[in-house]
């Protein structure tokens, strides 16, 4: 990432070159993310072999991702009254250049409420994993996991071939992961040469209330996973370090999406929980995103002079609170929820003022929505008692793992005793590769 800067500053041509490395990182990531989620749904599922117990995952995790959201949207709409990051910045809309936006969003619209749930129903089982639809691929897998389970004993042979694909995939992670310095070197590149370290001064205010905002929610998400699932998130993220530098570097959060759901059911969580809840959690719980979208509307909003009462800015939130939730996957969506989101406030074509700043601020997206996902996780596998607390204090203390509870089914199979010495990547890279015991 240091180098990527460097490059990008001191040589922007040839920062902006090396796009590609980062591009292609992200790639060869998802290209692995549809068979992965696939798989680890269905081992977990159909071990667990009851259909109640994914109804109440799937039900505790939608209600839990709205408050959350709601209330990550509504605590942007304070930090943006308090700071005021759009005074003084006096924009006339007759100097917008609204061409790159077009560029950018490419012309798609967020679909309606309607239709996201609609679209989750893969129309081609083919095309869901081709098109690399996560919630179709979930959807779909959720059903094959169900039709093993009731298949019994005839089932298993299906199970456990899928059981050892899960190793072929983790395999093949484990040496994409080799690469990912290079994919966040060619992304930091990229954003520094094309955007310049000068974008930090013309939109300061906007970029300090948004990182302000973080940080006081990471404090939030603290508390939430201390009290609601026993989790020390500060062991977390030096237990997931690597993960969380290596997607603010690439400025994505599906960089690691493996990565973290290897991590997070080798810390405790049942596979089913982390199959269900992480997927679902990148469509409806992007805290990182609902925290952004009310500064940077309320900053387009005082940018143009626009003095909004308490009813209208509700009425905003509101609106983002249904747009946010079909963002994942559409191009441009951040500007498109709020094009969606001017109601008058400022005109949509504003929305393009923010396209110097809104890559610097992918950082903050990227880590609170990342966490947010992790601590989502941990807090519905204890609400559904599939976290196993020993192993969770274990891991993230880096002493050693009973044999027995590494064992566990619905757990990451090892073959021994977890060295605390030994890095949380190394274990998380030992838990996909190696074979199972029990074989």
């Amino acid at each position: 990432m240091a180098i990527g800067v460097t490059i990008g500053h001191f040589w922007p041509s040839l920062g902006e070159s090396l796009k590609p490395l980062g591009d292609g990182f992200i790639r060869l990531i998802k290209m692995l993310i549809a068979p992965l989620i696939f798989c680890v749904i269905v081992t977990g599922i159909a071990k667990v072999g009851d259909l109640g117990s994914v109804g109440r995952i799937g039900v505790k995790a939608l209600v839990y991702f709205q408050v959350v959201t709601a209330f990550a949207l509504f605590y942007g709409m304070v930090v943006a009254n308090l700071l005021r990051p759009g005074d003084g910045f006096d924009v006339d809309s007759a100097d917008l250049d609204t061409a790159s936006l077009d560029e950018v969003t490419g012309g798609e619209e967020i679909p309606g409420i309607a239709d996201f749930f609609l679209d989750v129903i893969p129309e081609s089982v083919v095309g869901a994993f081709a098109e690399n639809e996560l919630l179709q691929v979930l959807f779909f897998a959720v059903f094959t996991a169900l039709a093993l389970s009731k298949m019994g004993e005839r089932g298993k042979p299906v199970l456990d071939l899928i059981d050892r694909f899960t190793d072929v995939i983790f395999t093949c992670i484990g040496w994409i992961m080799r690469v990912a310095p290079l994919g966040a070197l060619g992304a930091m590149a990229f954003v520094i040469g094309a955007y310049g370290l000068s974008s930090l001064g013309s939109f300061g205010m906007l970029i300090f209330a948004c990182y302000t905002a973080a940080l006081v929610f990471f404090l939030v998400l603290v508390v939430i996973a201390r009290t609601l699932a026993g989790v020390n998130l500060f062991k977390f993220l030096r237990y997931t370090q690597e993960e969380f530098v290596l997607a603010i570097g690439a400025a994505s959060s599906e960089a690691v999406m493996p990565r973290i759901m290897q991590k997070l059911s080798n810390a405790g969580c049942s596979r089913a929980t982390t199959g269900l809840v992480v997927p679902t959690g990148y469509s409806f719980n992007l805290d990182g995103a609902a925290i952004y979208l009310p500064i940077a509307a309320l900053f387009l909003a005082q940018a143009f002079g626009a003095d909004l009462s308490v009813a209208d800015q509700l009425m905003m939130m509101l609106v983002l609170l249904l747009t946010s939730k079909g963002m994942a996957g559409v191009p441009g969506s951040a500007f498109l929820a709020l094009s969606a989101t001017a109601i008058g406030a400022f005109p949509a074509a504003g929305v393009a003022l923010l396209l110097g700043a809104d890559r610097l601020m992918d950082s903050m997206r990227v880590s609170i929505n990342l966490l947010g996902n992790c601590v989502a996780t941990f807090v519905i596998a204890r609400w559904e008692g599939q976290l196993d607390m020993a192993r969770m204090r274990a891991v993230l203390d880096r002493e050693e793992v009973p044999v027995e509870a590494a064992d566990d089914e619905d757990r990451p199979e090892q073959g021994g005793v977890e060295p605390a010495t030994e890095t949380g990547t190394a274990q998380a890279d030992r838990a996909g590769t190696r074979t199972h015991t029990r074989d």
